[in-house]
């Protein structure tokens, strides 16, 4: 097993390599990994807005933005 101090001083690309890996790995075992209840319930909602064309989409970059300022 990698400790984490030998992760810290991992260069960045092998850090992203390994990240991938593992993520390649967990999603290849997506029915053993269990929804929460209250995530669930908001993609329900969600669903449900969009069956109602209720849904307001906004472009990608404009999102990002939002982001962006909400954290600064």
């Amino acid at each position: 097993m990698i400790a984490l101090d030998e992760l810290h001083q991992m260069p960045l690309q092998e850090k992203l390599f390994v990240m991938e890996a593992l993520w390649d790995d967990i999603s290849s075992h997506q029915s053993d990994v269990e929804i929460p209840q209250w995530h669930q319930t908001i993609l329900d909602e969600r669903e449900e807005l969009v069956v109602q064309g209720k849904a307001r989409f906004i472009d990608w970059e404009v999102a990002k933005k939002h982001i962006t300022d909400a954290i600064q």
